[in-house]
């Protein structure tokens, strides 16, 4: 058996086994579990960490305060160190817009072992739980939300049904991101794609099972849980925060849970290549933990798992070999069967199915120059910070 012959089997096994029992990861069905209100609506704090984002906040920032939510709730803005004028706007927002309340605190510089995001959470999550104004007690839940993510006005209290009917600890929604530009529609779809079959949902929300993710853009955890987890704490170095705190609460013993969301949208735009190639980068190497061997063997993944079916069909074809043709065009067939549910999701057309090897191949050179960048201290950079390894830090 040639090289080319074993490659494309090898590729069309792995497609095999990927489609059936890989947590059927290509499914996109998994949205929030059934729910019914509770008879008695817990408090919430919805915290919302900010570094330079007043391009965004018009977008996502009124959609928090509108929220139709029949408990206590309120909204605490953090702002890490911004120099465009985020906090101002948001005061002006909530001055404009009636609804919840609005608080905007400033934590000052991270310390020494903090990433910036995991500092701000940390400021912001002590504020809702010590200050009493307007309460008696610390909130029940916090919605641990990013400033570029707009929600519907029913989320916060589907995010609650959903969590006190299924006796959740942690409720996370992967919010639809932006697809209007031709790159994001060549990308995003697949970025999601690449995440689910990474961290397969219904894994995740398998209880008691081992695999663990959230999505950090929208997480709703129970105060409880978060305390006993000791996070944000615990994961202050973490650059992958989202994973790291479905971890953090699923080993305290906490019941988790990850799906897509259908109220829940990023309003953050990445027009070019370049946008999304640096919000890749930056973090994929934290990824891998910073390790070549992972690195080595994520690429030759990538390579069999994507680029192969392609390559094995075409060369085939040229050169008059129809089993590796069939083995090939098999597995290129199983990976676009594949894509189409996301595609779906995303309301993007079918004829983009076939091109996720080319997807597969920016996402693996972006996965190595995440590398790159941090062998040359570039690494982990977000908005003016660049963060060492967790035991470098």
């Amino acid at each position: 058996m040639g090289i080319l012959l074993a490659a494309a089997y090898a590729s069309l096994a792995a497609w095999l086994w990927l489609t059936l029992a890989q947590g059927m990861f290509w499914r996109t069905d998994v949205r929030l579990p059934p729910r019914t209100a509770p008879a008695r609506w817990p408090s919430v704090a919805i915290v919302v960490p900010a570094r330079d984002e007043a391009e965004v906040l018009p977008r996502s920032l009124p959609s928090l305060l509108a929220q139709d939510y029949p408990g206590a709730a309120e909204v605490i803005l953090v702002d890490d160190g911004s120099t465009d004028g985020t906090a101002d706007l948001a005061r002006c927002l909530a001055g404009e817009l009636p609804g919840l309340p609005l608080t905007i605190v400033s934590p000052g510089a991270p310390d020494p072992g903090w990433t910036g995001k995991l500092w701000a959470l940390r400021h912001g999550i002590a504020h809702a739980r010590t200050a009493r104004t307007a309460r008696t007690a610390e909130p029940e839940y916090l919605l641990l939300t990013d400033a570029d993510i707009a929600h519907e006005p029913d989320s916060l209290r589907e995010l609650v049904a959903a969590a006190t009917s299924a006796r959740l600890d942690l409720v996370s929604q992967m919010a639809r991101l932006r697809v209007a530009t031709y790159w994001e529609r060549l990308v995003v779809p697949a970025f999601v794609y690449f995440f689910a079959q990474l961290y397969p949902f219904r894994r995740i929300n398998r209880p008691g099972g081992r695999t663990a993710a959230a999505a950090g853009g929208c997480v709703l955890l129970r105060t409880e849980a978060a305390v006993r987890a000791g996070v944000p704490d615990s994961i202050r170095q973490a650059v992958i925060d989202d994973v790291s705190l479905a971890r953090a609460v699923r080993r305290s013993g906490g019941r988790i849970w990850l799906g897509l969301a259908e109220r829940v949208d990023s309003v953050r735009p990445y027009p070019a290549l370049g946008d999304l190639w640096r919000m890749v980068s930056r973090s994929a190497y934290a990824q891998l933990r910073h390790q070549l061997l992972l690195l080595a063997g994520t690429v030759a993944g990538l390579v069999l798992v994507y680029l192969v079916p392609p390559g094995a069909l075409f060369a085939g074809l040229a050169l008059d070999r129809p089993s590796v043709a069939w083995a090939g065009g098999l597995a290129w067939l199983l990976m676009a069967g594949t894509y189409l549910p996301m595609l779906r999701y995303y309301r993007q057309p079918a004829v983009l199915a076939p091109l996720l090897p080319f997807t597969a191949l920016l996402y693996l050179l972006m996965t190595v120059d995440s590398a790159v960048l941090h062998y040359r201290g570039r690494g982990a950079a977000w908005k003016g910070r660049t963060y060492a390894r967790p035991r470098d830090a």
